[in-house]
């Protein structure tokens, strides 16, 4: 067996680590003579496998007794329906900072189901090249919180700092965040957020998860007419088992906190590492002229590399190229085109390494 190196966007990159430990435990999970996809979400081997994956979790990202940490389906997708229905029960607008396709998407869901929107700030007047600045946000005096995408998957734009911003009445605004793309990629203040989400499928573990981390004073804020799968509060008090959840994914994402705990040493260890990576990559292209990014230094992504060639007819061949070489997933999403590398937790240094020397190599043969 081979492996290659996959740069995938989502469904992502997962540790070898985890795969070999999920593999031995497929079948008959630790002496139980059943696989943990064949266990009862009720029964206690699984209830136990869910309150460590939980407890890992929150120890990594440091998460505050105040909070409820929710394991649910769906994707990231459906919370942009579920955010507005639980936080606007009682009136106000979703604000929200626009910085490019999936803040637009979850912009457009909460008006697509009648809430009132206002948009903070946009980083469209620069194409989405720089995310716009703290003293430039302009908050609805109406505002019942303020959503942002921490790091656009697409377009390779990443927030350098974290908004902070009251109503014109001086009420705090609760702020929501979409950490689907760099979640557990460093540190964070979990006290900083009223809401927290992501889906799985790049830094947690498999597609079909979400979670979603809530502060306790935010339940219950929705009609009550909201459908129970949607409700947070309901969710939050069955703990995340209104309905079967996605057990075999909640115990894979239990398997990767468990290494970046064990194997990594941590998120502060997982900060350093990608940071390398990072540099090793942004740096070749820096000293190219064959290859350019084009986000402010300040914004460029560290978990999503988009990046170009000089010339575009040329890039078919290097992904052609790329992937003999063992380097997979790099096409840009169909909506920017060019390249694009993304560097979750699980891409290795050497596969950045490997990344670069081929592009190097490819520049002296095409460029």
């Amino acid at each position: 067996m081979t492996r290659h190196y996959n740069f995938c966007a989502g469904p992502a990159a997962l540790p070898v680590a985890v795969l070999e430990r999920a593999r031995n435990e497929l079948v008959d999970y630790q002496g139980r003579g059943l696989s943990v996809m064949e266990m009862s979400h009720r029964s206690d081997e699984f209830v136990a496998i869910a309150e460590q994956a939980e407890a890992d979790f929150r120890k990594l990202l440091g998460v505050p007794d105040n909070y409820r940490v929710l394991f649910l389906q769906g994707g990231a997708s459906m919370q942009f329906a579920m955010l507005p229905m639980n936080l606007l029960g009682q009136g106000g607008s979703a604000n929200f900072i626009q910085t490019g396709i999936w803040g637009k998407k979850a912009l457009s869901e909460a008006k697509r189901l009648g809430y009132a929107c206002h948009v903070a700030g946009s980083s469209e007047p620069n194409g989405h090249t720089a995310v716009p600045g703290q003293d430039s946000l302009e908050i609805s005096s109406d505002a019942a919180y303020l959503h942002y995408t921490s790091n656009e998957t697409i377009g390779g734009l990443e927030f350098d700092y974290t908004p902070h911003k009251e109503r014109s009445d001086g009420v705090s605004v609760p702020l929501v965040c979409d950490m689907s793309s760099n979640i557990l990629s460093k540190p964070i203040d979990v006290a900083d957020f009223g809401i927290i989400y992501a889906g799985a499928q790049k830094n947690i573990g498999p597609a079909g998860l979400t979670l979603v981390v809530v502060r306790d004073d935010l339940l219950g804020h929705g009609k009550p007419n909201i459908p129970s799968l949607f409700d947070y509060q309901l969710l939050a008090e069955a703990g995340s088992m209104v309905n079967t959840p996605p057990t075999y994914a909640w115990y894979l994402a239990g398997l990767v906190f468990q290494w970046l705990r064990d194997d990594i040493g941590g998120l502060t260890a997982m900060d350093a590492i990608n940071q390398r990576k990072a540099e090793i990559l942004y740096r070749a292209i820096d000293a190219s002229d064959f290859y350019s990014n084009p986000i402010a230094m300040a914004n460029r992504s560290r978990m999503n590399v988009p990046f170009v060639l000089a010339d575009s007819a040329l890039d078919k061949a290097f992904l052609q190229e790329a992937e003999q070489a063992g380097l997979l997933n790099l096409k840009g999403h169909r909506s920017v085109g060019g390249m694009r590398a993304s560097l979750y937790n699980a891409v290795p240094e050497e596969a950045v390494e490997a990344l670069v020397a081929f592009m190097a190599d490819f520049e002296q043969r095409r460029g």
